[in-house]
Formats: C-alpha cells, structure tokens, sequence
C-alpha cells in the first residue's frame, strides 16, 4: 500500500549542521537520557555528556530528520566568541538599539 511516496530524508527541509563539521553552541537544557541539548538556527543537537551552561565546541556526530548528534570536542569555548555558526543565541545589549523615539507632541 502506497502513500503518496513522500518517504525522502529531506521533507524536513535543509539541516542548519552538516555530519563531521565542528560548531559553538551552548548547551541549555538535559534531555530524558541525560544528554545535552543546545540548537542551532532551532535545530536541536543532542550533546553527549553535555551539562546545563556550558559552552563546547562540538562535533555533529549523525543528522536526522528532526535533530542531530553531536560530541564535545572543546568544552572550554569562551562565551565571548563570536562565532556566526550559533546564530541567533546571543542578544545584543539592551542598550545597543537606543531610545526609539522621544517626540511628544
């Protein structure tokens, strides 16, 4: 029994990480098995031996349909660094927009 065909690995959409290559995230929750979970562009990465905080340069391990496999290769990353590769995790100053708009008339 067929249906539709829509079998394909990619019905999910592109990945944000690529098996083999190395990203800075930061690990912001534990998942059920006792693994790290960061994200990256909202993709989640499961991180082996992953803790709460932590800021690791990791290597995805397996891509999947909905989240990805990594291990720590550097769990020292400094937070300070900019990398573009986790983006959408650091907001900019709260100051750094300035006031909108002072006009009241």
């Amino acid at each position: 029994m067929s249906y539709g065909g829509y079998r394909r690995n990619d019905m999910f959409g592109p990945k944000p990480v690529e098996s083999g290559k190395e990203y800075d995230v930061q690990v912001t929750e534990i998942s059920r098995k006792g693994d790290g979970i960061a994200r990256i562009q909202g993709f989640v990465i499961f991180v082996k031996d992953g803790k709460v905080g932590q800021n690791a340069k990791v290597r995805i391990t397996q891509v999947g349909n909905r989240f990805a496999t990594a291990e720590i290769v550097d769990g020292s990353s400094a937070s300070g660094d900019n990398s573009a590769q986790a983006s959408g995790q650091e907001a900019p100053p709260a100051d750094a927009a300035g006031p909108a708009s002072e006009t009241s008339e």
